[in-house]
């Protein structure tokens, strides 16, 4: 560029940059990598002289226009992308990838989440290994645990889902449990349907909840049933077949009893 402005007559005049890397080509991709990584290190250093403790700072991916407050941890291989803003005295563990989402403070998410497009309420505990897609709002107190996929969800204060569950659509009261294996049938295979959960209810473990359908606050669903009906307050819905046992079954017509024969 200075070549053509001084064929055509130009003033061409030097200045120093203050940084050098503001002023480089990115000729190549491993150029523009090079810049990246110029950039990233100095926004991680801007975080840092504002009370963040980043470990292991070059390992970290931070987008110029995310925010994180003061006494917040970030570990190893995290990485915040867009528009995130991180509250006070929070730990976000390695390996957890955070896109356009608003975390308030005193938050823990533990290794391996994703979460996109969302908001997490103060003293929420994530993960590990949680996906929080677009559109959930996971409140105060609120517990969503290994495993655990939501998309569309609000959970209420203190609701918690700790063990591999899927929430689609749905909406969760405070206080309520949700018991490790449950499954929010929310698409019927042409449009999606919401699902209701009052307050301080319990779903048990390996529940089927077929949406569209409500449960009542403080309503009860027994382990391993498939709920297709509403469910009153302080109800308790069992939607499974009753246990049938067969005395000496395995002894006299089981496979191993066939194998001696």
């Amino acid at each position: 560029m200075a070549a053509l402005l001084v064929a055509t007559g130009e003033r061409v005049v030097a200045i120093q940059s203050e940084y050098p890397t503001e002023v480089l080509g990115a000729n190549t991709i491993a150029e523009m990598m090079e810049l990246d990584a110029a950039l990233r290190a100095a926004t991680a250093q801007k975080l840092m002289t504002r009370g963040v403790t980043i470990f292991r700072p070059e390992t970290v991916t931070i987008d110029a226009e995310v925010s994180v407050g003061p006494d917040t941890i970030i570990e190893p291989f995290v990485q915040l992308l867009g528009q995130t803003k991180i509250g006070e005295d929070c730990r976000i563990r390695s390996y957890s990838v955070i896109e356009n989402t608003d975390i308030a403070d005193r938050v823990l998410v533990r290794q391996g989440c994703m979460i996109t497009d969302s908001t997490i309420g103060s003293d929420a505990m994530i993960g590990p290994y949680a996906h929080i897609r677009p559109d959930s709002e996971i409140g105060e107190s609120a517990h969503v645990g290994n495993f655990v996929e939501t998309k569309k969800v609000k959970m209420g204060k203190g609701a918690k889902a700790n063990h591999l569950t899927y929430l689609g659509d749905a909406e969760i009261g405070a206080g309520t449990n949700i018991g490790a294996g449950t499954i929010t049938c929310n698409y019927d295979g042409v449009d999606k349907h919401r699902t209701l959960i009052g307050e301080n209810a319990f779903v048990g473990s390996d529940s089927t909840l077929v949406a569209p359908i409500s449960i009542g606050d403080r309503a009860f669903i027994g382990a391993g049933s498939c709920i297709t009906e509403n469910v009153p307050a302080d109800a308790l819905a069992i939607g499974r077949g009753r246990q049938v046992n067969k005395p000496d079954w395995a002894k006299n017509q089981g496979p191993l009893c066939k194998q001696k024969k």
